[in-house]
């Protein structure tokens, strides 16, 4: 019988019939885009194609229909008829009235959203005139000092109608409130703000090592923040779970994905232990993945990423909304897969791996300029990236029909086979914490994930993930174009953008006028009441600890830095280093 409670589909032929007609009902209500949905020779095309009307098809509630329960097929009945993926292009360099003028350049070039990338020292937590900033401002990113920074990061680009997402996890907080103080700046009704923080601040740990503090301060950072957006900014997602920088560690597409919903089943218990109802905060929850170059196993990841998203929420969890139960992700094309040889072949590569997410469902997508593995990308590479996508969504057909290869007996297989090996890594995860048995302080999750990050598990099985490929690309038998295989070239060198040292100059000179113009009183009192806030905690779960967002804005609002702000949390909270291991 279909499981009509859930929208779960049987494989008997009445089942699939009755899924069908679900799924008619839903399509015919849901709001289309007027677009043609015809192929380039005129055919009309259906919305969704599934099995043959009185066909038996064994297991196909585990594929089902778009906009169903595991929402295997996608989160909509209609796919991308209804609304197509956001086009939203990573970009972020030198200063923020530099990285402004290109923001506007996507915008009007017809990208639609903002991801910002911040430089190292805004990810470490450092000012710009910091001794450990000293040669990299503004060079993988932007310089994000105070909230005067972001209020020229944005100018002339209103919030209130702009998604932006911020791609940084250890001082995400302090960046986030420099982000609403900027948006109270501009008149905006900070309540009505939609994008997206990173803050995953577990695959730090695992893979990109950009951290502040231990874990447990940090996660008494993230429950704060979740609790806060979960109170007065509904739309905004505060929590984007990245299993991107696990896989451009060397991850395996399984590990990347068992990895990634682990931490992302961790924040869903911290959450849970700070009283928070699971519908009114995982709707809130978002992801972040790689899209590599393995075209069809890309997509199965995707697919079995929605569906045992959706049935750990519903049946470990307790989610009762949809909404609650939908892996909304974000993807970018893998940065690890471009070559400094033979750049232009980066292009077709970019090209794949994007049309491998649209295909996989994405919500949203950015697609890699062709000259990143040498520097940040130049205005016309950005270009070229942002082509890419507008050619893919225009011209090849792709968003006329919904999950178009749902079916393919070897994409489904692919599926069923990503799932199982998730699932085997879940179950070693929570028994490296104790299991189902033991007490946990947040969850059985959680704690096997702080478990392996000190035990160092993630680390030693990336690394020899990333191993085993490093020998099959020197034994011949993986192959990369212009690298192993077919190197001989007629192609130059290529016109990189470069960050002069003037940019940290200014940088420093400016932030020097700000300290000197501020109340420097006001400053204080601020940091003060930071500083009691913080110790008047008692770790990540900590239910009468102060939120600390408040203080943290009290602190934006008087031009306190994020070095400064960053550090006096830190007088409380420590240090975190990384036990070495060989």
């Amino acid at each position: 019988m279909a499981n009509t409670t859930n929208g779960t589909t049987g494989g008997g032929a009445e089942d699939i019939e009755a899924g069908r007609e679900r799924w008619q009902r839903r399509y015919d209500a849901a709001r289309k885009r007027d677009a043609d949905f015809t192929s380039l020779s005129g055919r009309r095309l259906e919305p969704v194609y599934g099995p043959p009307p009185g066909s038996v098809e064994p297991g196909f509630e585990r594929i089902g229909w778009p906009g169903e329960f595991p929402f295997t097929r996608g989160l909509h009945p209609t796919g991308y008829r209804g609304r197509a993926w956001t086009i939203r292009q990573f970009a972020g360099f030198g200063n923020a009235r530099q990285t402004n003028e290109r923001y506007k350049m996507i915008l009007a070039s017809g990208g639609g959203g903002l991801s910002v990338a911040f430089d190292m020292p805004t990810l470490m937590g450092h000012d710009s005139d910091s001794p450990h900033a000293l040669g990299e401002v503004g060079h993988c990113g932007v310089a994000i000092d105070s909230v005067a920074d972001m209020d020229l990061l944005f100018d002339g680009i209103p919030l209130g109608g702009t998604t932006t997402s911020m791609t940084i996890s250890g001082p995400a907080v302090p960046a986030f409130c420099m982000y609403l103080v900027a948006a109270e700046r501009q008149g905006v009704d900070t309540g009505t703000l939609n994008g997206t923080l990173q803050t995953d601040i577990f695959k730090e740990y695992i893979a990109q090592k950009e951290w502040l503090y231990p874990p447990e301060p940090q996660l008494r950072l993230i429950g704060d923040l979740m609790e806060y957006c979960a109170e007065n900014i509904p739309a905004y997602k505060p929590l984007s779970v990245s299993g991107y920088h696990i896989r451009e560690a060397g991850a395996t597409a399984a590990q990347e994905l068992a990895y990634t919903l682990a931490d992302g089943f961790g924040y869903v218990e911290l959450g849970l232990s700070r009283g928070l109802e699971i519908d009114s905060f995982a709707p809130g929850l978002s992801f972040f993945f790689d899209a590599h170059i393995d075209f069809f196993e890309e997509i199965a990841k995707f697919r079995a990423a929605r569906r045992i998203w959706a049935r750990w929420m519903r049946d470990v969890y307790g989610a009762a909304s949809e909404k609650s139960q939908w892996l909304r992700f974000h993807t970018q094309t893998a940065g690890v897969s471009l070559t400094a040889q033979q750049p232009y072949n980066n292009v077709v590569r970019t090209a794949v791996e994007a049309l491998a997410a649209v295909l996989g469902g994405t919500n949203s997508l950015h697609t890699n300029a062709l000259d990143e593995t040498l520097a940040l990308p130049t205005e016309q590479a950005a270009e070229i990236a942002l082509r890419t996508q507008q050619v893919i969504m225009e011209e090849t057909g792709v968003v006329n029909v919904a999950d178009p290869l749902g079916g393919s007996w070897y994409l489904e297989s692919l599926t069923d086979e990503i799932e199982a090996e998730a699932e085997r890594i879940f179950a070693h995860i929570r028994s490296m914490g104790g299991g189902d048995g033991a007490e946990h302080a947040i969850g059985p999750m959680t704690s096997g994930i702080l478990a392996g990050i000190e035990n160092g598990y993630f680390s030693s099985e990336i690394a020899e993930s990333a191993f085993q490929y490093q020998q099959a690309l020197e034994k011949g038998e993986k192959r990369i174009v212009g690298v192993n295989a077919h190197t001989a070239t007629v192609s130059g060198e290529l016109d990189i953008l470069r960050i002069g040292h003037e940019v940290e100059r200014e940088q420093r000179r400016a932030l020097t006028e700000r300290r000197a113009a501020r109340d420097g009183a006001a400053v204080e009192r601020a940091l003060a009441d930071l500083l009691a806030g913080v110790r008047a905690g008692a770790g990540a779960g900590g239910g009468k600890a102060p939120n600390l967002v408040p203080l943290i804005m009290e602190a934006a609002r008087a031009e306190a830095t994020l070095g400064e702000i960053c550090a006096t949390m830190g007088e409380e909270f420590g240090t975190y280093t990384e036990a070495p291991r060989f």
